[in-house]
């Protein structure tokens, strides 16, 4: 009979901790030239973000910027150099990971939620939170979830994929995770800086694990569309 831990270390261990094989070698002057890209649009891509979420909520400029921070994350991650979208294995095949990442979404979405509860309870953090969604209150929620849909993806191409390797092989998790929040430093939100670490640290290993950008994208979304729904009743309850 099968142990919890047993199960959860099957359940877990292919998505998140344990490598599929892959071959990604880049030749030293492509690794040159992506760190070089990654750099400036790592600059760039900060800048912009600040930018926009300092427009006030209901602003149409709100559209344009948002939209402007997804293309700039975009096109340095596919101008940085090749992308992968990597597999997971599955009945002792590899498939590209689709139902999974959705699953660890939900998952993530529903802890946050919870978080949310205490959040609620403590103004100045509450505060915080509110101030981003106020965009989506007094903005069109239609285009607030595309504008969250392709920021979502566009993050992950760039610092899942162009990012982490520009990294190289030393603790791509863990470095692509800071480099994230502190980008997300330039919004001078303090809970979008956490979420950026906290969530950063799942698409990581995600990362690492399926050797693409695929399983990142999926659960990003996931999670993106259900704090953009729950999260506001959530917290005006």
């Amino acid at each position: 009979m099968r142990t919890w831990g047993t199960r959860l270390e099957r359940a877990v261990g292919p998505v998140l901790i344990d490598k599929v094989p892959r071959d990604h070698h880049q030749p030293d002057r492509e690794f040159r030239r992506r760190r070089i890209v990654v750099a400036v649009v790592l600059v760039a891509g900060a800048t912009l973000l600040g930018i926009s979420l300092a427009v006030k909520p209901g602003d149409a400029m709100f559209y344009p910027l948002t939209l402007a921070v997804a293309a700039t994350w975009a096109v340095g991650g596919l101008v940085s150099g090749p992308l992968h979208l990597g597999y997971v294995p599955y009945r002792d095949r590899l498939r590209r990971p689709v139902i999974t990442p959705f699953v660890i979404g939900l998952i993530a979405a529903g802890i946050f939620l919870l978080g949310a509860l205490v959040v609620r309870e403590i103004g100045p953090l509450r505060d915080y939170v509110v101030s981003v969604l106020e965009h989506a209150r007094k903005g069109t929620l239609a285009l607030i979830a595309l504008v969250a849909l392709l920021n979502g993806a566009a993050e992950e191409v760039f610092f899942r994929g162009a990012l982490c390797d520009a990294i190289g092989r030393r603790h791509p998790v863990v470095l692509s995770t800071l480099i994230y929040a502190h980008a997300t430093v330039a919004t001078g939100n303090p809970m979008l800086v956490f979420a950026a670490l906290t969530l950063g640290v799942v698409l990581g290993l995600q990362r690492r694990a399926s050797g693409g950008i695929l399983a990142p994208i999926i659960t990003h979304l996931t999670w993106s569309m259900v704090m953009l729904f729950a999260l506001p009743p959530l917290l005006n309850a």
